[in-house]
């Protein structure tokens, strides 16, 4: 009975999707059913088990349109037979019918075919009626979506189609700003190649494609440009685009309104369940369609004709991949996590819980499904990549050892001879680990501050120290290190510092939240030291032990110093980050003629000061491909070897008392090939921050510097996680740069979500109202204006503190009649305001 079987599911199927049909056939009953008349179960019982054996082909059912005239083919099979069998005679049938669709089923597998799109493709339900017409809509012209030209003003075209008639962009002096002003997205080059590869794999007959970019290089932005390309050229009628994140979600959607709401709308589907078929972009995350089997019930394989997945090992891993392939229709996913980040796993024991095997195989998988089996995706663009193109830096690594340090590194480490408490001779061998723990040398401290200085990247308009960061051991050798390099700093600078050349910024310092900002905004502890024209921070090094590691963003960074050894990827992955981005220093500098005369303006590079051959650890002996194994637990009666040898005696501390020297000074300009920390890294995030009890309870009880501390040295790019500040930022889909602890507070509930930079912008504007209590009501409106103005534009601020306000009369953001508005005694108060309450990194894109 299995004919019978099969009748009955179609059947069913049919009557579930809506659909009206008949059996056209010369069956042994001869049925011919009216065209308004939906076939019963009993009608096709009636044909008997030998349906299939008639003498003038095979049974099929017509799908009839809105009009009841025949609109799609459906060839049935029994059972236990491949419903492709049947397809030429479904061919037959369509083209008879001037029908551009067939349905291939046998009850349980069905297929989904286009005439005049290719091959069947597997659906797991019969598409709708309404969605089956939509999509006919939707006439597919491969040709033209190759040899459509996408230049870089692909997307600015439809932002403001006339920008090139436009004064302002004609004017190139104006045109930074014009571009600015009206958020034109330009795309870049290599964004140009991504889509070039995409057409170039269409024409060899492929419609999956996978796109490998680096975090940071606008994956959002390309596929923007890889929706206008198939909806512009009619190869697709709606796209789907797949999260899985909330504020991925609400990323995409302000991404795409940006720059495509002229030509196309978009909608989020849990905003608009209503009316979303409205929408010719609809974004979703992949656990609300998930939910219940929303996709099934409520979607068609037809309502679709593109589907992008964004992070897609993550979005399409475990049951989200049914929600992917549902779906008919060209698939791209977009993944910033190359393949080949893990070599090996156990492979004893095949259900191991390792997260890294787990990660592989869910990047196999995704290269599999985007049809890249190879390993090789569509397009890849790498960290590297963006190094050799100039969006990033790499550093210049000074590899300096002393006499102590090297004796700490090495395999026997610096050996102490004493007695202990019986008189007996006794020996302990202290490694690096044990510095300013148990190991303390003041000559050693005094040493690395010396040749940091010594060594240090000079700020090539000022001539001064390059502002700098070192990392300590512990606050108090954080404490240690400010003194000494005040102290040093007296010597090389006699009169120029009061005790403020160094700061030290952790946790136990009164306001150093507030230093840390100010150092970003040029003025800790002052401004202008050596230039009087040049905004650039009197204090010259932040000493700090995790506070400064992660979301902090200082762009005109020029030194870092490792005063610590670091075995953690994690850690030396942030403190290195904080150097890696590009500045230009004129643009703090108010004075043309300086300006022509400063020789390399540009941040090419910066200095990465390594005391404890962290670098030399990372690259050589750093295990990436390391088989997780737990250890054995530890005997606790002591010795080594069970060798019956007793305890083992341990000095409490050792104080080096005498001198220290320098034994070697190394520098190495890190290439294009990166360290291999950059090569081997890759993003993989999990929801483990709610899971984890520590965090939780600590979150509850509000101590958020432990939160934040914990957060940055236990889950930050782990090997099971691979979190870090900065993709998390990315996927938030706001505005300006987070911090760390917003991201925690929303994921916890405490916010409802994030502000936008406007929103903050409000808040800080209702803070300096609150404390200034402006009596001229009816100046409160251009004073919000100015204070947003002066807060979120450099070249406003430029203006002010310059005195050049001509200026105001092209600005684009802030003109001189709103200047004017402003009452006079607020022109310089609100300036001064902003610099000493208003961290400006916040409000950063």
């Amino acid at each position: 009975m299995k004919e019978a079987a099969a009748r009955i599911r179609i059947n069913r199927l049919l009557e579930a999707a809506g659909w009206r049909f008949f059996a056209d056939g010369k069956g042994p009953a001869n049925i011919q059913l009216e065209r308004s008349v939906t076939l019963k179960t009993q009608d096709i019982d009636s044909l008997g088990d030998d349906f299939e054996k008639v003498t003038k082909g095979f049974i099929d059912f017509f799908l009839l349109n809105e009009k009841g005239f025949p609109f799609i083919v459906l060839e049935a099979k029994a059972e236990g037979k491949n419903p492709l069998v049947g397809k030429e005679q479904a061919r037959k049938y369509a083209k008879s019918e001037n029908c551009r669709f067939v349905i291939l089923s046998n009850g349980n597998l069905h297929y989904f075919w286009d005439l005049e799109r290719g091959n069947p493709y597997i659906v797991t339900s019969f598409p709708t009626p309404g969605s089956a017409t939509g999509y006919q809509k939707s006439v597919p012209n491969p040709g033209r979506l190759i040899e459509e030209n996408v230049d870089d003003d692909y997307i600015v075209l439809t932002q403001r189609p006339n920008y090139a008639s436009e004064a302002a962009w004609k004017n190139e002096a104006e045109r930074p700003r014009f571009i600015d002003a009206n958020c034109l997205r330009f795309l870049r080059v290599y964004q140009k190649k991504a889509i070039s590869a995409l057409q170039r794999a269409i024409k060899d007959g492929k419609d999956r494609f996978l796109f490998e970019m680096a975090t940071g290089t606008g994956k959002t932005l390309t596929a923007a440009a890889v929706i206008k390309l198939f909806l512009r050229t009619g190869n697709a009628h709606r796209v789907l685009f797949l999260v899985d994140r909330l504020e991925l979600e609400d990323q995409a959607l302000k991404t795409f309104k940006r720059v495509l709401a002229n030509d196309f709308k978009t909608v989020i589907y849990k905003e608009n369940r209503d009316d979303w078929s409205k929408a010719e972009i609809v974004v979703t995350t992949v656990q609300s369609l998930l939910f219940n089997n929303k996709y099934q019930r409520l979607f068609s394989p037809t309502d679709f004709d593109l589907v992008i997945s964004d992070e897609a090992h993550r979005s399409i891993g475990g049951n989200a991949r049914a929600v992917f392939d549902y779906f008919i229709g060209y698939k791209l996913g977009l993944t910033a996590t190359p393949r080949d980040y893990l070599k090996k796993f156990s492979k004893t024991n095949p259900t191991t819980k390792d997260p890294r095997e787990f990660e592989r195989r869910l990047l196999l998988d995704t290269y599999r499904t985007f049809g890249c089996a190879d390993g090789q995706p569509t397009y890849r663009y790498s960290l590297l990549d963006g190094v050799k193109d100039g969006f990033l830096v790499n550093p210049t690594v000074v590899d300096a050892r002393t006499g102590i340090t090297t004796e700490l590194l090495s395999e026997q480490g610096f050996v102490v001879a004493f007695k202990d408490d019986n008189g007996d001779d006794q020996t302990e061998a202290f490694k690096q680990r044990e510095f300013e723990k148990r190991f303390f040398s003041d000559a050693t401290n005094k040493l690395f501050c010396r040749t940091f200085l010594e060594n240090a990247l000079r700020d090539p308009v000022s001539g001064e120290i390059g502002k700098s960061i070192v990392f300590a051991v512990s606050q108090d050798h954080a404490a240690k290190l400010t003194q000494i390099f005040n102290l040093i700093a007296d010597k090389m600078y006699p009169g120029k510092y009061q005790s403020d050349f160094a700061v030290q910024v952790t946790s136990r310092i009164t306001d150093a939240q507030q230093f840390a900002i100010n150092f970003t905004n040029n003025n800790l502890l002052g401004s202008a030291n050596f230039v009087p024209s040049y905004k650039t921070s009197k204090a010259r090094v932040c000493v700090t032990v995790g506070m400064m590691t992660t979301g902090y963003d200082c762009p005109d960074i020029l030194n870092l110093g490792l005063f610590r050894p670091i075995f953690s990827p994690t850690d030396f992955i942030q403190i290195k980050g904080r150097g890696t981005r590009r500045h230009m220093f004129t643009d703090q500098l108010f004075d043309d003629a300086l300006k022509a005369a400063v020789k390399e303006p540009r941040k090419t590079a910066f200095k990465l000061f390594d005391f404890f051959a962290n670098c030399e650890y990372f690259e050589e002996c750093y295990n990436y491909d390391q088989v997780l194994i737990l250890p054995k637990p530890r005997s606790q009666g002591g010795g080594g070897g069970g060798g019956g040898e007793g305890p083992t005696v341990y000095a409490e501390t050792y104080e080096h008392l005498g001198e220290d020297i320098l034994a070697s000074v190394k520098e190495e300009k890190i290439g294009y090939e990166g360290m291999k920390i950059d090569r081997m890294f890759f993003e993989r995030f999990e929801d483990t921050v709610r899971q984890n009890d520590f965090i939780a309870a600590s979150v509850e009880a509000g101590k958020w510097d432990r939160v934040i501390d914990y957060v940055n040295r236990e889950v930050f790019d782990k090997p099971a996680e691979y979190y870090s500040l900065d993709k998390l930022r990315h996927a938030a889909a706001v505005d300006r740069r987070l911090t760390l602890r917003e991201i925690l507070e929303k994921i916890f509930g405490l916010i409802p979500g994030f502000k936008s930079k406007d929103e903050l912008l409000e808040e800080e504007f209702a803070k300096f109202v609150a404390d200034y209590k402006p009596t001229e009501a009816e100046a409160i409106p251009a004073l919000k204006t100015y204070f947003k103005a002066y807060v979120s534009s450099d070249q406003v601020r430029h203006i002010i503190e310059s005195g050049q306000l001509t200026d105001l009369a092209t600005n684009p953001s802030f003109s001189t009649r709103d200047f004017k508005a402003v009452p006079a005694k607020y022109r310089k108060l609100i300036p001064e305001y902003v610099k000493d309450y208003v961290s400006l990194n916040q409000f950063v894109a």
